[in-house]
């Protein structure tokens, strides 16, 4: 039974006659006493008794007018908390990262997610790098990606995903020979980097300086396809994941070394203020960056 017939019955009955309930509906009354002899004879009883101008429920009209008013307030019981979703997927999400290699794939995602969630306003900010933390913790921003997870109960952070960082260096390199490199063998190379200070720098601060190593020479260039090229050249070497190099042809010359025995590994979290966890939109997006970039 369509949903036009339950609220033409209730209608009907709430206002007695078919003159009134007709002004109600925006029909006129001919083409509402069609409607409800198509309900009489797909029921196969009558549902109004009328009497002059006031129109009353049979017993089975009765039981009819009470199924309609439980399905539509079901309905309208929906449809309110639907429209209560819709709300909460809607809100604004300032965010950096610490890592510069989150810029060779951050801007793609921010654009995705534009285009699946036009409800949900993301603004990067590249001047919160070297201070993500302290930017949300401040409310300056509303999410940071850091690799070293904050320990402060106003917090919470989510692990997004665990990439490895490599040493990328040209095959006549000297260090070439080795299968991985230590931290002592960066105190005769030319570390190029995105920028300073230092300890932003994920080899660094979580290779160089656990094992108090220092490299002979750090040069900051912004651009990686122009320290891709100082690399190529055999005048320096550089760090990244491999995930972040994705967008460049890489020349045929340029090695990958791992970094210690074991690799150096490092895990990617999602932090941002204790008791937003429970925002849709919040939810919304973390789910997408676990997807996005878990695949690295």
């Amino acid at each position: 039974m369509e949903l036009k017939y339950f609220r033409l019955i209730k209608t009907i009955a709430e206002e007695g006659n078919i003159s009134n309930s007709a002004t109600r509906l925006f029909l006129t009354q001919s083409a509402l006493s069609h409607q409800l002899r198509d309900i009489e004879n797909r029921m196969g009883f009558k549902v109004f008794l009328r009497k002059r101008n006031q129109w009353k429920l049979t017993e089975e009209g009765e039981a009819l007018y009470q199924l309609a008013n439980t399905v539509l307030a079901e309905i309208d019981k929906g449809l309110t908390n639907i429209q209560k979703i819709k709300e909460g997927s809607k809100g604004k999400i300032r965010i950096s990262t610490e890592c510069y290699s989150f810029y060779q794939g951050l801007p793609q995602f921010i654009q995705k997610m534009s285009l699946l969630y036009p409800d949900i306003l993301i603004d990067l900010d590249v001047e919160a790098t070297h201070r993500p933390i302290s930017k949300v913790l401040s409310k300056d921003l509303d999410m940071a990606i850091v690799t070293s997870k904050p320990i402060n109960d106003a917090l919470v952070s989510v692990e997004i995903f665990e990439d490895e960082i490599f040493a990328i260096l040209h095959k006549e390199n000297r260090l070439n020979e080795k299968t991985y490199l230590t931290a002592s063998d960066f105190s005769q190379t030319h570390l190029i980097i995105h920028s300073f200070p230092l300890e932003t720098v994920s080899v660094y601060e979580h290779f160089l300086k656990i094992h108090h190593a220092e490299p002979l020479k750090v040069t900051a260039i912004p651009l990686t396809e122009v320290a891709l090229d100082l690399v190529n050249a055999n005048m320096g070497i550089m760090c990244m994941p491999k995930w972040a190099l994705k967008p460049f042809k890489l020349p045929k010359d340029l090695m990958f070394k791992p970094l210690g025995s074991q690799g150096l590994k490092r895990t990617h979290y999602l932090t941002f203020h204790k008791g937003n966890e429970d925002k849709k939109y919040y939810q919304d997006f973390i789910h997408n960056l676990e997807e996005e970039f878990g695949a690295f």
